[in-house]
């Protein structure tokens, strides 16, 4: 079983009511040309709605790995409650036909990463689970790297990402 986390709640508010992300700089507010993937409600963005580009932090501690990156989240509205499933299905399915799965260990440093496929993912995330020094695994979109969820053990959440 496992838990995909949210992005936090305090950083939608941040970057909804103030502008500002987690790097303390101003958003992005833009027009959606459609298939944006929107981390805040795990789905892809429809031609036309108001989105918010802002840098994102997935990580607790200070460290080496700790990075930062770009997210989509729509500019107006509530947060989605998380799929109890990666989000693969539908007609344009938001973590795309193949991802990358990053697993980290509880001082965030990788331990393991594999490019998998929506077939492949179930197992993939069972063998790094199975690691007792993985923690959490990120998933990340293969073109760009870029942060698209995280998911943790059965239903403990990160403590960061509250709801």
């Amino acid at each position: 079983m496992i838990h995909i986390v949210p992005l936090r709640p305090d950083f939608l508010v941040q970057v909804r009511e103030q502008g500002i992300d987690d790097l303390g700089q101003p958003v992005e507010r833009l027009t959606a040309v459609g298939g944006e993937p929107c981390r805040d409600v795990f789905r892809r963005a429809r031609a036309g709605e108001a989105l918010i580009l802002a840098s994102y932090c997935p990580f607790e501690r200070v460290g080496p790995y700790r990075e930062y990156g770009p997210v989509f989240v729509l500019a107006d509205g509530d947060a989605a409650a998380p799929p109890a499933a990666l989000p693969v299905e539908g007609e344009l399915p938001y973590l795309g036909a193949s991802f990358v799965l990053r697993a980290y260990s509880s001082d965030e440093r990788i331990v393991d990463a594999v490019l998998t496929t929506t077939v492949q993912a179930g197992a993939e995330l069972a063998r790094l689970f199975a690691r007792h020094e993985c923690a959490f695994v990120l998933a990340r979109f293969p073109t760009y790297g870029c942060y698209a969820l995280r998911i943790g053990r059965g239903t403990t959440a990160s403590p960061r990402a509250t709801a």
